[in-house]
């Protein structure tokens, strides 16, 4: 990470405060409708990150504090930025803590408006999403940021950890260092639902790409003489599908998941397809068990290839390619981060909840990085949908947190 370094200055240790400390609701509501209006969809998150350093310079915090790390570098999409990062010292004796946000937002976000209803914000065009996923875990980020400079309030070391192209495959959290991050010991990571729901683990995920070879010819005058990949892709879902290899699958006491997603296959009616591609993935909290999903499906094509035969006997070929997109993790309730996360959501009355997700979270790569991480929602309501909205009190609620976490020492 290219970064300059402020110079260092003897601080008294100061007393925490946070107990007295209350997160400023309007100002972090101008933060929040601030970052919703700006595009950004994934390996676009110049501007996001531009209006993120904008506000923080304008709150006081130091230009040597705030770098770039060069994940962009090492992502497909090859971004416009990477992870934006800012480190703080502390004035107070405690562990580096982290407060985490992806800034990229879904395709259907792209345009939106956002205004307030009431108790929630959406989004004017009724044809785009809102981005709360996560342009409100960035303003809950950046707010805490914020309210720490404007008011020199106490702090153990902080760092705010802007992620790019999570919604891609977590590509951000994946290429981040900790290094450069300044190593943490607690983590927290805003991002979705409720804030007294803590996520403290999540599935792991593998995807494939499956292509088929087939044999083209007439439809009409010679179909024997074909060999098509669609049939071959047929079979091979039926099989799956027959024997609960596909969508929920449960065997001798372990589940998962798998989807065939995408299917590209043919160029005409009258045309034995020649070829075909598929896009799946296997998910589970069990590698284990989840590469033996994925040794199923291999095997379901390579078999339906087999039986799908031209007159003259010859047959199509089978390709996989896959990749881990991020592995699964399970974080002990005796963690730092989610000891440290319950006491904050019970310290505004609420009453905290642990969850494990069946989707990808920055966090699985997070703690695969060396970085155990807890993921605390911000009131975000029916994501990657037009009908998205977002609890204005849950965000309110997850402000309150997130100060509370970044003010106390220990």
């Amino acid at each position: 990470m290219i970064r300059s370094t402020p110079k260092k200055s003897a601080k008294k240790p100061v007393a925490s405060t946070s107990a007295s400390v209350k997160a400023d609701a309007k100002q972090a509501r101008e933060i929040l409708l601030d970052l919703l209006a700006i595009p950004g969809v994934s390996g676009h998150e110049k501007a996001v990150a531009e209006r993120i350093i904008h506000t923080l310079r304008a709150a006081g915090c130091p230009a040597g504090a705030i770098a770039f790390d060069s994940a962009n570098g090492k992502t497909p999409l090859k971004g416009e930025v990477g992870n934006l990062i800012v480190r703080l010292p502390g004035t107070v004796a405690g562990p580096r803590r982290l407060f985490m946000a992806h800034m990229d937002t879904v395709p259907v976000c792209l345009g939106a408006k956002p205004v307030v209803a009431g108790r929630y914000v959406k989004s004017a065009d009724p044809k785009t999403g809102l981005g709360g996923d996560d342009r409100a875990g960035c303003a809950v980020v950046l707010a805490t940021a914020v309210e720490i400079l404007r008011h020199k309030l106490p702090h153990p070391p902080l760092t705010f950890f802007f992620a790019i192209q999570e919604e891609v495959g977590l590509f951000g959290a994946r290429h981040a260092k900790a290094a450069d991050l300044g190593r943490p010991k607690l983590a927290f990571n805003f991002d979705g639902g409720a804030v007294e729901k803590l996520t403290v683990g999540a599935t792991g995920g593998y995807r494939m790409d499956v292509t088929i070879e087939g044999i083209p010819s007439h439809a009409g005058v010679a179909p024997e003489k074909g060999v098509s990949a669609i049939a071959i892709a047929s079979l091979a879902i039926a099989a799956l599908v027959e024997d609960g290899w596909h969508g929920l699958v449960e065997k001798a006491g372990k589940r998962g998941t798998s989807n065939v997603g995408v299917i590209k296959a043919g160029s005409a009616t009258n045309v034995v397809a020649d070829s075909a591609l598929l896009h799946a993935e296997a998910r589970g909290h069990d590698p284990g068990f989840r590469d033996r999903i994925v040794k199923v499906i291999e095997k379901a094509f390579h078999d339906a290839a087999r039986k799908v035969k031209s007159s003259d006997g010859r047959t199509g070929k089978v390709t996989f390619s896959g990749r881990l997109d991020y592995e699964a993790f399970r974080l002990a309730d005796d963690e730092p981060c989610v000891v440290a996360a319950r006491e904050a959501v019970k310290a505004i009355g609420l009453e905290p909840r642990l969850d494990i997700s069946n989707g990808g979270l920055d966090a699985n790569w997070m703690a695969a990085n060396g970085i155990p991480t807890v993921t605390l929602g911000c009131g975000q309501m029916d994501i990657h949908t037009t009908q998205e909205k977002l609890d204005l009190k849950a965000f309110e609620q997850a402000c309150a947190v997130a100060l509370r976490l970044a003010t106390l020492a220990s």
